[in-house]
C-alpha cells in the first residue's frame, strides 16, 4: 500500500466545501430523536451536555487534522499502515472499514423504521433499502466530487426545515427550562456521552483529506462545520425542553419529528409526512460518504478497483438489510454502535496522534544522526 496519495486534479475538491461535508455527515438519523436520551441523563441541564459534546468534537477534530498534517498527503489507511506496519496496520484498517459499513447499515435501518412507523407502514423493508442502495451506487459512480456536491445541496436545500422549527416557539413554556444546574457533573457528562451517536460522522476527514486542495485551510473549515452543527443541536434541545414537559419528553421517541407535527399550512394537513420523506436528502450524504470511505479502504488494502469493490459492498449491505429487526433490537444495535464509535472517534485519534508524533521524532533524530 502506498502511504502517500497523489489524487488526479479532476478528483480534487475545494476545501470550502468541507463545511458542508462535515455538517451533512453529522446531521442524519440521530437528529430525529436525540433529545429524549440526553434528557433522561441530564434532565433540564441537557443543553449543557450538548455544548460539552460540541467542545469534544472541536478538540478531536483538531487532533485529527493535526495527525493528517504530519504527512505530506495521506489518509487514515496509509498512516496506520506506515505507523503500525503491514499486518497490524491493515488489521486496524479493516476494522475502520467495518465501522464505516456499520454506520451505513445503521442509518438505513433507522430511516426505514421511521418511514414505516410514520408514513408507509405497508411498504416492505427490502424495497426501501433497495431504493437507498441504488441511489448510493448512482452517486458513487460519479466520483467524490459528485458525492461532495450531494452534501452541499443536502445542506442548502434543507435549510428551510430548520426555519420551520421556529414555529413551535409560539407554544413554548420557558418555565420548563427550570430548575437549571440541578444535574450532577457525572449526569451531564453521561448526557454528553449519549450524544455520541448523534454527532459522529466528522471522522470522514480521515479519508477525504488527501482530496482537499488547500490543506492549510482544512482545520478552519472543519471547525466551521462542527460549530454549525453544535449550534443547530443546541437550538433544537432548548426548543424541545421549552415545548415538551419532562414527562412528555421521556415518552417522545422522535422529538424533532414530533415538533413538525404542529406545523400547519392551508394546503398541507400533516406536514411531518413531508419532512420525513424529505429526510432522505439529509441521509444520502451520510450513506454515500460512509460507503465511499469503506470502498477506499478495501481498494487500498487489497489493491482492487473501487468500482468493483463498491458493487460487492453494496450487495453485501443490501443482503444484511433483508433480515428484519424489531424496535428493541434496533435500539440495541444503536447502543452498541455508539459505544464502539466512542472509542473509534473520540479515544483512538488521541492514541494515533501520540504514536505518529513519537515515530516522527524518532525518525528525525535518526536522520540528524546520519547527517552528522
Amino acid at each position: 500500500m502506498k502511504v502517500h496519495i497523489e489524487p488526479k486534479p479532476q478528483n480534487m475538491v475545494n476545501t470550502f466545501l468541507l463545511i458542508f461535508v462535515i455538517h451533512s455527515m453529522q446531521v442524519g438519523v440521530g437528529i430525529q430523536g436525540f433529545q429524549r436520551i440526553i434528557y433522561m441523563e441530564a434532565r433540564h441541564d441537557a443543553w449543557i451536555s450538548v455544548i460539552l459534546s460540541g467542545i469534544a468534537t472541536a478538540i478531536i477534530g483538531f487532533i485529527m487534522v493535526k495527525t493528517l498534517s504530519l504527512y505530506e498527503n495521506s489518509d487514515i489507511y496509509g498512516i496506520q499502515y506506515d505507523v503500525l506496519g503491514k499486518w497490524l496496520g491493515n488489521l486496524i484498517n479493516i476494522l475502520f472499514v467495518i465501522y464505516f459499513l456499520g454506520g451505513f447499515h445503521i442509518i438505513v435501518r433507522n430511516y426505514v423504521e421511521v418511514l414505516q412507523a410514520w408514513v408507509f407502514p405497508e411498504v416492505p423493508n427490502w424495497l426501501i433499502a433497495l431504493t437507498l442502495v441504488y441511489l448510493v451506487y448512482y452517486g458513487l459512480n460519479g466520483g467524490l466530487r459528485t458525492v461532495v456536491g450531494v452534501s452541499f445541496f443536502s445542506v442548502i436545500l434543507s435549510l428551510w426545515l430548520i426555519l420551520l422549527l421556529a414555529y413551535p416557539f409560539q407554544f413554548t413554556n420557558w418555565d420548563y427550562l427550570f430548575p437549571m444546574f440541578e444535574a450532577k457533573i457525572t449526569e451531564i457528562l453521561r448526557g454528553a456521552k449519549q450524544m455520541t451517536f448523534t454527532v459522529i460522522g466528522f471522522e470522514i476527514i480521515y479519508v477525504i483529506y488527501p482530496f482537499l486542495k488547500e490543506k492549510d485551510r482544512v482545520h478552519k473549515y472543519m471547525q466551521y462545520g462542527l460549530g454549525f452543527t453544535t449550534i443547530l443541536y443546541l437550538a433544537l434541545m432548548v426548543v424541545s425542553l421549552a415545548y415538551f414537559s419532562g414527562g412528555q419528553l421521556e415518552r417522545t421517541i422522535w422529538g424533532t419529528l414530533s415538533l413538525f407535527k404542529i406545523v400547519r399550512f392551508p394546503f398541507i394537513e400533516r406536514f411531518e409526512y413531508v419532512a420525513i420523506t424529505f429526510w432522505v436528502l439529509l441521509i444520502l450524504p451520510n450513506l454515500m460518504l460512509y460507503m465511499w470511505a469503506a470502498t477506499r479502504g478495501i481498494s487500498r488494502i487489497f489493491n482492487k478497483k473501487e468500482q468493483k469493490v463498491s458493487w460487492v459492498l453494496l450487495l453485501f449491505i443490501f443482503l444484511t438489510l433483508l433480515y428484519p429487526l424489531s424496535r428493541v433490537q434496533i435500539n440495541l444495535f444503536n447502543d452498541y454502535f455508539a459505544r464502539g464509535a466512542l472509542y473509534i472517534v473520540f479515544a483512538y485519534p488521541l492514541l494515533l496522534f501520540g504514536v505518529v508524533l513519537i515515530k516522527k521524532k524518532l525518525f528525525r533524530k535518526k536522520d540528524e544522526a546520519n547527517a552528522q
